[in-house]
C-alpha cells in the first residue's frame, strides 16, 4: 500500500499529465489549481500543500519507473469507483492548453488501460473536455 493520500495521488496524476510533453504550461498549472480548489474530491485537502505535493511528484518521476510508481500509487489509494474521475482530471489537464501532444495521448492510453475505464466513457470524457475548452 502506498504512503500517499488519495489527494496526493490525484495531484501526482495531474502533474504527470502536465509534464508528459516536458512542458508544464501556465494553462495546465492553472487547471490543476482550479481543480484542487473547486472539485468535491479535494474538499478536505489543504490547498497550501499543492506545491509541495507537486514537487514530490517531480521527485518520483525522476526515479526509475517513476511513471509506473505514480500510476500504481493512484490505483492503490483511489477507490475503483473514482477511476473515471482520475481519467477525467487527466484529460482536463491535457485539454487546458488546447493541444494534445503525442506524449500526453500515450499517457492517457496508459491510464485508460491501467484504470480499466471503458472506451465509451473515455470518449465521453474526452469529448466533454474538448467542448469545454473550445475558443471562438
Amino acid at each position: 500500500m502506498s504512503a500517499i493520500s488519495p489527494h496526493q495521488a490525484m495531484i501526482h496524476i495531474m502533474v504527470t499529465m502536465s509534464a508528459a510533453d516536458r512542458t508544464m504550461t501556465d494553462a495546465e498549472l492553472a487547471t490543476i489549481g482550479d481543480v484542487v480548489r473547486t472539485l468535491p474530491f479535494f474538499d478536505d485537502y489543504n490547498v497550501e500543500n499543492l506545491i509541495s505535493d507537486s514537487r514530490a511528484c517531480s521527485q518520483i518521476l525522476q526515479e526509475t519507473n517513476g511513471l509506473g510508481i505514480v500510476v500504481s500509487n493512484a490505483l492503490d489509494v483511489i477507490p475503483e469507483h473514482l477511476h473515471e474521475t482520475i481519467y477525467a482530471l487527466a484529460v482536463e489537464v491535457v485539454a487546458a492548453d488546447r493541444k494534445a501532444e503525442q506524449e500526453e495521448l500515450r499517457l492517457l492510453q496508459i491510464l485508460r488501460d491501467s484504470l480499466n475505464v471503458d472506451k465509451l466513457s473515455c470518449a465521453a470524457i474526452e469529448r466533454g473536455a474538448r467542448a469545454r475548452f473550445q475558443a471562438l
